[in-house]
C-alpha cells in the first residue's frame, strides 16, 4: 500500500521526467524554462546587454514564408532631394532584398521642394508616398540673427568644421530633430524606419524588427554610436542642463545618463547613436517630455548659432525620456554609412548571410561609444 509520501514522489518524479523529456525535443521551452531564464524573472538583469539575448524563435519566419500573418504600424521613411535619384535607388534596392520584400512596409518620401515625375517612378511594390515639408518646419526662422549666425558659419570655415557654412544642412538637422514625426503622412504610423540615400545593408533579414519593437516595449534603436564632433556643440550641454533642472520631472527614473556623461550630467562626453539610421517608436518624439525639450533648445538658437546635428539630440532625448531596457541595439542589421559600418559577427554574420568583413565592424573602435553603452547593464 503506498504512503502518502510516496504518492507525492511518484508525481514528482513524473513532472520532472516529462520536462527534461520536453526540454531536449523541444528547444523553445527549454530556453524559456532554463534555469537561467527563470534566475532572471525572479532576480532581474544578470548583467547582459539585452541585445545579446536570442531573439525568441516565434519572430524569425519560416523557409516556405509568403504573407505575414501579424505586422506593426509602421513605415519606412527617406528625406531626400530630387539629385539624390541614384543613392534612393541603391538604398531602396538593398532594404527590398534583404527585408521589405518579405514584409510590404510602405515608403513615405519627404522633400522641401516636390519631387519630379521621375523620381516618383515605381521602384517597389510596397506602398509609397511622397510627401512637401511645410516651409515653417525648414526654412531658417525669422527671430534668428542672421548676422549673429553668419559669422558664426564663417568661423566655422576657418575651423574647417563639417558642414560649417552650410544652412541647408542647418534646416536639415533641425527638420529631423524636431519636426519630422509632425508631418501629416507619418500621423497614422506608430513605428518608423529612417533610411538615407547611399547606405548599405549587408545582411538578411528574416524577421520584423517593427514587431519586435512593438512587443518588447522598445522606443528607440540603432548599429553605430559613436562621439559628436565638439566645434559643433559648445553650449548643447548647459542648454540640456538648463532644462533637465527645470523639468525633473520628465526625466526617466531608469535613464540613460551613464551613456551620455561620465560624471553623472555635469559634462557630456559626447557619444550619440548615429541617427541615419533608426527605428523608433514616434510615442518617444510625439510625447510631452521631448516636445518640451525639443522647443527648449530650438528657441536658443543652437541649430543656426552652432550646429547642433540631430543624432545627438535624439540621442540625449531616447536617454533622458526613454528606460535604458528602451534602448536597442540591433546586432544582426549590416549597416554602413560613410565611413563606418557595423558588420554582425559570428553566428549573426552566418544567418544573416551577410557580405561585409567581419574584421571591419566600428563597434570597439576608439571613437565608437558602443562599449559606453552595454556598461549601463553591466
Amino acid at each position: 500500500m503506498m504512503t502518502p509520501m510516496r504518492y507525492v514522489l511518484l508525481v514528482l518524479s513524473t513532472i520532472i521526467g516529462l520536462h527534461l523529456i520536453i526540454s531536449f525535443s523541444n528547444e523553445e521551452y527549454g530556453r524559456a524554462t532554463s534555469l537561467r531564464r527563470l534566475k532572471q524573472q525572479v532576480i532581474g538583469p544578470t548583467g547582459i546587454p539585452p541585445y545579446r539575448l536570442p531573439l525568441p524563435a516565434q519572430y524569425h519566419i519560416p523557409k516556405n514564408f509568403t504573407t505575414p500573418d501579424r505586422k506593426a504600424n509602421a513605415a519606412i521613411v527617406m528625406l531626400a532631394r530630387n539629385s539624390e535619384m541614384n543613392g534612393v535607388i541603391s538604398s531602396m534596392k538593398q532594404i527590398e532584398d534583404r527585408f521589405n520584400k518579405k514584409f510590404q512596409y510602405p515608403y513615405v518620401f519627404l522633400n522641401e521642394l516636390p519631387f519630379t515625375d521621375n523620381f516618383k517612378k515605381e521602384l517597389t511594390d510596397a506602398n509609397v508616398q511622397f510627401g512637401l515639408i511645410p516651409a515653417e518646419h525648414w526654412v531658417q526662422p525669422p527671430e534668428i540673427d542672421e548676422v549673429k549666425a553668419s559669422e558664426a558659419r564663417e568661423k566655422m570655415v576657418k575651423d574647417r568644421v563639417i558642414y560649417g557654412a552650410s544652412v541647408t544642412y542647418r534646416n536639415m538637422c533641425r527638420f529631423n530633430s524636431g519636426f519630422f514625426y509632425r508631418h501629416e503622412l507619418l500621423q497614422p504610423f506608430q513605428y518608423y524606419w529612417r533610411v538615407e540615400p547611399s547606405v548599405t545593408f549587408f545582411c538578411d533579414l528574416d524577421y520584423d524588427p517593427f514587431l519586435y519593437m512593438q512587443d518588447n516595449n522598445k522606443m528607440y534603436g540603432f548599429t553605430i554610436s559613436l562621439y559628436e564632433y565638439k566645434a559643433t556643440i559648445p553650449t548643447l550641454w548647459d542648454t540640456v542642463k538648463e532644462f533637465m533642472k527645470n523639468n525633473t520631472e520628465l526625466i526617466s527614473p531608469d535613464n540613460s545618463m551613464q551613456f551620455l556623461s561620465d560624471d553623472g550630467g555635469e559634462t557630456y562626453n559626447r557619444c550619440h547613436f548615429w541617427s541615419n539610421f533608426e527605428i523608433g517608436n514616434f510615442d518617444l518624439w510625439r510625447g510631452e517630455a521631448y516636445i518640451k525639450f525639443f522647443d527648449h533648445l530650438d528657441k536658443s538658437g543652437g541649430f543656426y548659432y552652432e550646429r547642433w546635428g540631430d543624432a545627438p539630440v535624439h540621442s540625449i532625448g531616447a536617454a533622458l525620456f526613454a528606460k535604458k531596457e528602451q534602448i536597442h541595439f540591433f546586432d544582426d542589421i549590416g549597416y554602413r554609412h560613410e565611413p563606418y559600418q557595423h558588420c554582425p559577427q559570428g553566428e549573426a554574420h552566418q544567418k544573416g548571410k551577410c557580405w561585409c568583413d567581419s574584421a571591419q565592424n566600428f563597434d570597439y573602435d576608439w571613437y565608437s561609444c558602443k562599449k559606453r553603452f552595454e556598461n549601463m547593464f553591466s
